[in-house]
């Protein structure tokens, strides 16, 4: 298949894809983390063309609900708009696509996902619940072998309750990730384990493809 990941520079699920032996291509307004030719530097809505498949990252930094409280603090709606547009954009195609975002608006605005996934599922020591809005794919496949155990802590201490965490949290579930100008981009990045199951299973469904 014609693959086209959107808003990746990491090149995670392309590679994934590619290694599978399609011909998938990322683009993002960033260059390539890895420095692969197979990445648009551009904006996605300029590329065009047609694709049997379509992957959607829009950054989530306007759009999850665990950030959207600060719209009524200062920061204001505008750039909030401006991100559903480009969901509503990235949603009006006829290829297959999915959608990947945390836990947001896009919820009450659009529909509600047809998925929740979390990393630990596939295989990956982090904890990052993860919702997939899907146009002609199937759910990804959960093998409950491959889900990867947290470390068991006491939370709140002394309350006698136990709790799972993983790697990237704290004892109270919080993200470790220390501030910095790179934290949205570290956070927002896809789990492997999460991008081969992408590649593996939407890979092998037989593809169409319409005129977006």
């Amino acid at each position: 298949m014609k693959i086209l990941i959107v808003c990746e520079s990491s090149g995670t699920v392309r590679e994934a894809f590619r290694a599978l032996g399609h011909d998938a291509w990322s683009c993002d307004l960033l260059p390539a983390d890895d420095g692969s030719p197979y990445h648009y530097q551009a904006d996605a809505r300029e590329i065009g063309g047609q694709w049997d498949m379509m992957g959607f990252h829009p950054p989530c930094t306007y759009l999850n609900v665990a950030g959207i409280h600060w719209n009524n603090r200062g920061r204001g709606w505008e750039k909030t708009a401006q991100a559903l547009e480009f969901v509503r954009w990235c949603m009006t195609h006829k290829c297959r696509w999915y959608l990947e975002n945390p836990v947001s608006i896009i919820s009450t605005r659009f529909r509600k996902p047809n998925q929740t996934i979390q990393p630990y599922q596939f295989g990956d020591d982090a904890s990052k619940r993860t919702c997939l809005w899907l146009n002609g794919l199937s759910p990804l496949e959960i093998d409950p072998s491959k889900r990867l155990a947290g470390r068991l802590v006491e939370w709140p201490r002394g309350s006698g309750r136990i709790a799972e965490r993983w790697a990237n949290q704290t004892d109270s579930g919080q993200n470790k990730l220390t501030p910095s100008d790179n934290r949205w981009k570290d956070r927002s990045k896809t789990y492997p384990g999460i991008a081969w199951a992408m590649a593996d299973g939407w890979g092998a469904e037989k593809p169409f493809t319409l005129t977006a």
